[in-house]
């Protein structure tokens, strides 16, 4: 685990005052979850039995990508090149010291080609986390019977290949892009569903892992912190 860690955004967990020390939650529901122990080597909770812990959201900018980049196991993607005037607005993650990242998040925010602002969360995770569908606003931890469904709404490149993307009707509130990449579900979510116009710009994904390899030759922009990521992933654990 790496000695710094960025500050968290209030509301997201439950905070130790005096530690500054977050306390993870449910990556499915929000809800406060309990650590192994004797009895089990997960973390647990009441709802949903075992899950990845979700261990907060992290400020857009470097430090918080230079804790995330050594723990993620899946990718970090955003499109590249960004859609003009979008920029990284945060990101989030659930699993411990012991599995790594098993889920990640980049927020991305920018100008609604229909007028006004808008926002994007792109997730990258293993089957059964639920972060991007708790996102979508899916009750169940993946995208459900709408993924691989007639032929794709969008496809996207990386790395010389396409990768495949549905749209799940989630009416007006968002707009919802899903398939798999790299044996790992792929989640594109929208605020509002008008800003889901943006993904005909969207042409081709990074991952941006190979920070760390020279793969991008730059950082991405960072921005404000994300109001979509503020209201959905906000704990709902009643003693917070």
């Amino acid at each position: 685990m790496c000695p710094v860690r960025p500050a968290f955004f209030p509301g997201y967990g439950r905070v130790d005052d005096q530690n500054m020390k977050f306390e993870p939650t449910c990556p499915r529901c929000g809800r406060g979850v309990q650590p192994p122990g004797l009895w089990s080597s997960a973390w647990q909770c009441d709802a949903h039995g075992s899950v990845a812990p979700l261990q907060g959201v992290r400020v857009p900018g470097s430090a918080s990508l230079e804790v995330l980049l050594p723990r993620a196991r899946v990718p970090l993607w955003i499109p590249w090149p960004l859609p003009a005037g979008w920029v990284v607005t945060g990101f989030a993650d659930a699993g411990d010291e012991r599995s790594g990242a098993l889920a990640t998040a980049v927020a991305l925010s920018g100008p609604n080609p229909l007028g006004g602002f808008g926002e994007l969360v792109i997730v990258a995770e293993d089957p059964g986390i639920g972060l991007g569908a708790r996102l979508a606003g899916l009750n169940g931890p993946d995208p459900g019977a709408g993924c691989d469904a007639g032929a794709p709404a969008a496809k996207v490149r990386f790395d010389g290949h396409d990768v495949a993307l549905w749209n799940l009707d989630m009416g007006r509130s968002r707009a919802v892009y899903t398939g798999e990449a790299l044996s790992h579900w792929l989640w594109l979510v929208f605020d509002s569903a008008d800003t889901g116009i943006l993904m005909g710009e969207i042409h081709a994904l990074r991952d941006l892992r190979d920070l760390r390899d020279g793969g991008v030759a730059l950082e991405p922009p960072f921005g404000a912190p994300s109001p979509f990521l503020e209201r959905n992933l906000a704990s709902t654990d009643t003693n917070d």
